[in-house]
């Protein structure tokens, strides 16, 4: 693993400053509905290799360890990981290392972290023969990222917490984004860093995009005084929540119901207009194992592969012919709202300074 990352890897990582990305590129504006009709198997064979690979990962541990086992079996090359919290810091270390890649590959977080690293010249042009079975939204049009999965936002819910604080004051169960409004959650309610977590930005441009820019304005404002604080990665937000020290938080859909499956008194509500993300990868340029990362992203658009990952992560597959997670509403299923991904990634650095503006907090 890249956990024996030598001494300079671990003190470039205690002075790399989490910072949002300050230019975005986006995949194009995307539908509300993703089709079902089954798609081929792939047709290209992974070849066997040899060597290493170097992952950053922003992913949950027990992903990138599947990822690792199954990599390794299937073509023989060793997976070494340094897990990040989050796209944001796994592209601020691309950005640093520039003069020297430590990686080779980065994978999760929202394409909208991978963009400007493209526009940057710090990613390699490699367009997989296995996106051509793929809908060309999860597919960088210039061929600098590529869309291996999908997540949806939700709330999650302490379910004893909340019949203990809330039921009592008659507080229904919160159906929509508005209902987080309601002053009884005052205190109670966590959610994501916009600047560090791709989660965080996606819930506000989603109100900006299903409210209108003022009124989406006034929800973020609104919703602040609620906030407890905000938390840089999203899987933060569920494991305090999942432990009781908050009644509700934001995260992703699929990691809720991952933690309520291993017992955690939690459910997932997904409202109606609701954002995705699409989760990316990428290979560096300059990368030592450039040709081994060309296999990779090969291997991680197959269909076996999405399957893995959908069991492990409970994400959805962009592929076709890859079922929807268990215990997950079927996508076509879900009432997203109209995210303009182009237009959410031009946006961004001017939204993060209106968050600061509006919540006082600043983006940090």
């Amino acid at each position: 693993m890249l956990r024996t990352f030598n001494m300079k890897m671990v003190i470039l990582s205690t002075v790399v400053v989490l910072t949002s990305m300050t230019a975005l590129a986006g995949c194009g504006s995307q539908t509300n509905t993703v089709g079902s009709t089954p798609a081929a198997s792939p047709k290209t064979e992974i070849a066997k290799g040899t060597g290493k690979l170097v992952v950053y990962a922003a992913l949950n541990e027990d992903d990138i360890v599947q990822i690792q086992k199954k990599f390794k079996e299937d073509t023989g090359i060793e997976v070494e990981y340094l897990r990040t919290n989050g796209a944001g810091e796994a592209s601020t270390r691309v950005q640093a290392e520039k003069a020297s890649p430590k990686a080779d590959v980065i994978i999760g977080g929202s394409v909208e972290f991978y963009g400007p690293l493209a526009d940057q010249g710090l990613l390699e042009k490699y367009s997989s023969p296995n996106n051509k079975e793929l809908d060309s939204k999860f597919n960088d049009s210039n061929g600098f990222w590529q869309g291996w999965y999908m997540g949806v936002l939700g709330i999650v819910l302490n379910t004893e917490r909340f019949k203990k604080d809330l039921e009592p004051k008659g507080v229904k169960e919160p159906k929509t984004w508005d209902d987080l409004l309601d002053p009884a959650y005052k205190g109670l309610f966590v959610t994501a860093n916009p600047a560090t977590a791709g989660s965080g930005y996606i819930f506000v441009a989603d109100q900006l995009f299903r409210l209108g820019e003022e009124k989406g304005w006034d929800y973020v404002k609104n919703l602040h005084a609620n906030v407890h604080h905000y938390i840089p990665a999203a899987g933060d937000v569920i494991n305090l929540t999942a432990t009781g020290e908050f009644v509700a938080g934001m995260s992703w859909a699929h990691d809720i119901v991952k933690s309520q499956q291993k017992g955690y008194p939690i459910k997932v509500i997904i409202p109606e207009q609701t954002a995705f993300e699409i989760g990316g990868a990428a290979i560096v340029k300059g990368g030592a194992n450039i040709e081994n990362a060309k296999k990779f992203i090969d291997w991680l658009l197959t269909k076996p592969v999405g399957e893995m990952n959908t069991k492990v992560s409970n994400r959805y597959s962009v592929r076709k012919d890859v079922a929807p997670p268990q215990g997950m509403i079927k996508i076509e299923d879900v009432k997203l709202v109209n995210y303009d991904r182009d237009k959410a990634a031009k946006m961004k650095p001017d939204a993060l300074k209106k968050f600061t503006e509006v919540t006082g907090q600043g983006a940090k």
